[in-house]
């Protein structure tokens, strides 16, 4: 039976595989700190009888784009933009520590200092508690201070600053994890405060690979209904012998 049909759904599926990570990267191109979704597929030819230039589509994960965004002065206390290939630890949802570029960080209404979609920052010792009514500010180092009405100012904890030695794992989260378990925190780790760091996403270049995917997905289809024609031309030849 001729494998036609099959190789080019494989082709289709994978075509829309790469259209979703286009447009989640298209999505984000205004989330501070996000990374751009890399996608690649590699050919696996089919082994058995047939021609030998019959081959799989099949994805191959590749991570993510390393490149910095662009850094936006924005005057506000608790912004911070990660310098060179430092990342903040974060608690996610399921407990477990994990590291992101997005500094635009918030204060709960109980005091504690969370990302902007409210997971805690942690720091030293665990998510970093503000004492309510106090001005907060963000050192370079990550060194977190308060100050009180009456003009006192106090430290409440350290931002734990991570450089990851090798390619962190995106999770379905949206956050960063090291294949190793938790990292170490490092000291010599810095931030910009008053600024965010921008998505790299470039959007022109992502639209222009999404027309180029939805052709790609329309010519594997077309394939699709070649292979069925074929068949079906077959089937009358074999049967009018």
């Amino acid at each position: 039976m001729d494998r036609m049909i099959f190789l080019s759904m494989s082709g289709a599926k994978a075509t829309m595989q790469r259209q979703d990570a286009l447009a989640n990267n298209l999505a984000n191109a205004s989330t501070p700190g996000f990374r751009a979704e890399l996608q690649a597929f590699r050919s696996v030819p089919v082994e058995g009888s047939g021609a030998s230039t019959r081959v799989y589509s099949l994805e191959t994960t590749t991570g993510y784009d390393s490149t910095p965004g662009a850094i936006t002065s924005t005057g506000r206390n608790l912004d911070v933009a990660a310098k060179g290939n430092a990342w903040l630890a974060v608690q996610a949802l399921d407990g477990t520590e994990a590291y992101t570029r997005g500094g635009s960080l918030e204060l709960s209404n109980d005091g504690t200092l969370t990302t902007r979609s409210g997971l805690p920052v942690l720091g030293d010792g665990g998510p970093l508690q503000v004492q309510p009514n106090t001005e907060v500010s963000i050192g370079s180092d990550g060194t977190v201070s308060a100050k009180s009405r009456d003009g006192r100012s106090s430290t409440i904890g350290k931002l734990k600053l991570v450089t990851p030695e090798s390619t962190l794992t995106r999770g379905e989260d949206g956050l960063f994890r090291a294949a190793d378990g938790d990292l170490s925190a490092d000291d010599t780790a810095r931030v910009q405060d008053g600024a965010l760091e921008g998505s790299n996403v470039n959007p022109v270049e992502n639209m222009v690979a999404m027309i180029s995917a939805a052709r790609q997905f329309e010519a594997q289809m077309k394939m699709v209904q070649t292979a069925e024609a074929d068949e079906k031309a077959a089937a009358q030849l074999l049967g009018a012998a």
